[in-house]
């Protein structure tokens, strides 16, 4: 049985749940098979996602620093984008029809019953707001860094691999992936279970934020074999041509809300949804 932090009633946020180190390993299998439960709905996801990126690449094939915003964007705003493939697993979790109504449903009423004036309402939009400001910041901090300390101008993806990824001296790229990973890290710590969080409970855009780094907290090293899947996967489907991101964005998606559910005791606070609201077609 996982363990619990004490709930303190004043700050009221759900429980972060302790978990074991290979636990990542199965949220990886759990979202497979989610994956294979509604390959339609999931692999459309990918897809829409792959070819969304080859449009970025293709737009931005000789700009290089177009291109890179623009996929760090894609990147970051993962966790949101996702939302809809999180559903489909808790509709199957729930044993739920599961089809394209609820992809619909999902991003058209899952903030039901909150008032348009509110910020819950908006919190989804706000999430990513913040996650577009964050990519943003780290492709100027990139942009300058390579800028001020590389010998020559890069202007395309081949200088970018010539003077920088297999330059002689690797001083350069070395402090450029140090300086990626000190800035992706609160970026993964503020939406590791967010987004799930937001669409399963009545919480609000802060209580999803804390939460999510208090499951940080409490599982540092977990979260870090976590982080270390991800960033394996995407690499390789970013290796592929962005062809492999048609598996691996749903498989990582669907298996990020079996994390939710394993990190996070948020009984306390009721559901955005009840169980059984949405049919399938």
């Amino acid at each position: 049985m996982p363990s619990t932090l004490s709930r303190n009633p004043s700050m009221d946020l759900p429980v972060p749940l302790s978990v074991g180190l290979m636990q990542p390993l199965g949220w990886l299998v759990l979202g497979w098979k989610d994956m294979c439960r509604a390959p339609a709905l999931s692999l459309a996801h990918g897809l829409c996602l792959t070819l969304f990126g080859l449009l970025i690449l293709w737009i931005g094939h000789d700009r290089f620093w177009l291109m890179a915003g623009a996929l760090s964007g894609f990147l970051v705003m993962g966790p949101v984008v996702a939302t809809s493939l999180y559903a489909i697993s808790r509709a199957l979790e729930r044993g739920e029809p599961v089809g394209w109504r609820l992809v619909r449903h999902t991003w058209s009423h899952w903030q039901q019953g909150h008032s348009k004036l509110g910020n819950d309402y908006w919190c989804l939009v706000q999430f990513g707001v913040l996650l577009s400001i964050s990519a943003t910041g780290w492709v100027l901090v990139s942009a300058s860094l390579i800028t001020l300390m590389s010998p020559v101008r890069i202007a395309t993806p081949l200088d970018f691999m010539q003077h920088v990824v297999l330059a002689a001296d690797g001083s350069l790229f070395h402090l450029w992936l140090a300086l990626g990973s000190l800035l992706a890290a609160p970026i993964f710590a503020s939406s590791v279970v967010s987004m799930p969080l937001l669409l399963d409970r009545k919480v609000s855009l802060p209580q999803a934020v804390l939460t999510s780094w208090l499951v940080i907290l409490q599982n540092p090293i977990p979260m870090a074999v976590w982080a270390g899947l991800i960033l394996m996967f995407t690499l390789l489907g970013l290796a592929s041509l962005l062809l492999g991101l048609v598996f691996v964005m749903p498989m990582l998606g669907h298996a990020s809300w079996h994390a939710y559910r394993d990190l996070v005791d948020a009984s306390d606070f009721a559901l955005r949804e009840a169980a059984h609201g949405v049919p399938g077609r």
